[in-house]
């Protein structure tokens, strides 16, 4: 299928209310406004397909960019470090880019670099990863000393990281707390130790707020089980998805492209 055609069926499919609701949440023109659930049809009819992802990516429409993660079949950190630098606001870096590299062989180590990169979204992208990561992969497949340092990373860290950063350690911390058996108390401890992080809405401050006790609502079942407990398709009307407002970190498995657009999508 060629990229004017997918346009044209994207643009076909968008809402002015879906377009308004990105755009107040960090989109910018050009976009449709679809929702993610109306791309379903049309990603099972192309399915993997990286040369088209690559050029709607390019296009810089924020539908077309995030449908190519959909399509994505990245295969290298070059193809990665490319999307990252055109991914302008978090829904592309955190919910298309991370996604998209938490299914890659070297999924830590370039998380591990843009963690490091003193670059908002590129941070951002890094943490949210690792989350994707611990959510589909069983404990075995992590160094615990490692994940301990990063958590001891992100109490040091986090007050003075930029905002969107913040969000995304601030998930980090609840991850480990419900996917990491091994540092689950350490991760409840880290959170008691943060305490209220705040951020910007706007011209306003907001406090994001952990949970400090996840034990009885702890993720206890299949990692592979994407879902249960889930949120909108749309990261439209999830507190946890919306930048700079009060919210507590959910101790449910967050959604992502990979456990519910691909995975729903074949």
């Amino acid at each position: 299928m060629e990229r004017d055609a997918v346009l044209q069926e994207l643009e076909a499919l968008g809402t002015e209310r879906t377009k308004n609701t990105y755009l107040r949440n960090g989109a910018r023109e050009p976009l449709f406004g679809v929702a993610t659930g109306a791309m379903k049809p049309l990603a099972k009819k192309i399915k993997k397909d990286q040369a088209l992802a690559d050029e709607l990516y390019a296009t810089g429409n924020y539908d077309a960019m995030y449908f190519a993660g959909v399509i994505s079949d990245m295969k290298t950190p070059e193809e990665f470090e490319r999307w990252i630098e055109g991914a302008y606001f978090y829904m592309l870096s955190d919910y298309v880019v991370a996604v998209s590299l938490a299914e890659a062989p070297f999924a830590q180590e370039l998380a591990d670099k843009w963690i490091a990169s003193g670059e908002e979204l590129k941070m951002s992208a890094g943490w949210s990863c690792y989350c994707w990561l611990l959510g589909r992969w069983p404990d075995s497949e992590f160094d615990k000393n490692k994940l301990s340092g990063m958590l001891d990373q992100v109490e040091e860290h986090i007050h003075e990281a930029p905002d969107r950063t913040k969000v995304s350690m601030n998930s980090f911390i609840s991850t480990i707390a419900i996917s990491f058996e091994p540092l689950h108390e350490k991760a409840v401890e880290t959170a008691a130790a943060v305490g209220p992080v705040e951020i910007r809405k706007g011209e306003k401050k907001a406090a994001l707020c952990l949970l400090l006790k996840p034990s009885k609502k702890r993720w206890t079942g299949d990692k592979s089980d994407s879902n249960e407990n889930m949120c909108d398709a749309d990261h439209t009307a999830c507190p946890l998805h919306l930048p700079g407002i009060v919210m507590g970190a959910s101790l449910l498995k967050e959604p992502s492209l990979n456990d519910m657009d691909k995975t729903s999508f074949h």
